[in-house]
Parts: structure tokens; C-alpha cells; sequence
């Protein structure tokens, strides 16, 4: 009972510290494997991290979900997106289909929607 205690409070310390730093703990998103698979399909080209390109930046993506009390929704519509190649509305009015991310994984996907969300 005492571990358990002592986990729980260890926990609360870092995310209140995490908090307090303005930073969002990953909470076991590997940051590299995301940013890897990411760069490998060249999902940087149309999105940045926290500015608009030809796509919206990955912050807007996960402000989008966290704004509306929709994390739950995330994982599954983000992977639905990455992998359907569904048409999408640019900024500049044209549309064109989604590139869809090379890998069956769903693990490597699942991690780079936790990744996205604690940006």
C-alpha cells in the first residue's frame, strides 16, 4: 500500500511540476520513433510543429481535440487520417488527398497520436 502511495504522489509531483513549467510530460510516447516515422513519410513537409505549413502545425491538431473535451476521439480519427488518405481542405481553398502514412503498425501509429497529443 505504501508503493502505491509513494507512486501516486511521485506522479502528482512531476506532472505539477511539469505543470508549473508550462511543459506536458509524454506520458510514454517515444518522441524519436514519432519524429522518425513522421520524417520518413515526409509528414514535415505539409506540417510543422507549431506552424501552419501547406497543413496545420501538430499543436493546432491537438488543441483541436483537447478544446473540444475530445481526446477519447483522438487516436482513433487521427490514425483513420493517417491511413485512409481522406481529401483534405488546404488553407489556400484546394483540396487533395491525404498521404497515407507508410506502416501497418499500430503501435508506431498509436505513438505518434500520443506524441501529437502532449505536445
Amino acid at each position: 500500500m505504501h508503493r502505491r502511495t509513494s507512486a501516486s504522489i511521485s506522479l502528482g509531483v512531476l506532472l505539477a511540476t511539469s505543470a508549473l513549467f508550462g511543459a506536458t510530460p509524454s506520458l510514454g510516447a517515444d518522441e524519436a520513433a514519432a519524429r522518425a516515422l513522421l520524417k520518413s513519410n515526409d509528414c514535415f513537409k505539409c506540417h510543422a510543429i507549431d506552424k501552419a505549413k501547406k497543413g496545420p502545425s501538430l499543436k493546432k491538431i491537438a488543441a483541436k481535440y483537447r478544446e473540444k473535451g475530445k481526446e477519447a476521439e483522438a487516436e482513433p480519427k487521427m490514425i483513420k487520417h493517417m491511413t485512409t488518405s481522406p481529401k483534405v481542405k488546404l488553407d489556400d481553398g484546394t483540396e487533395e488527398e491525404h498521404k497515407i502514412i507508410d506502416t501497418k503498425d499500430q503501435t508506431a501509429l498509436k505513438n505518434i497520436v500520443q506524441w501529437i497529443m502532449s505536445l
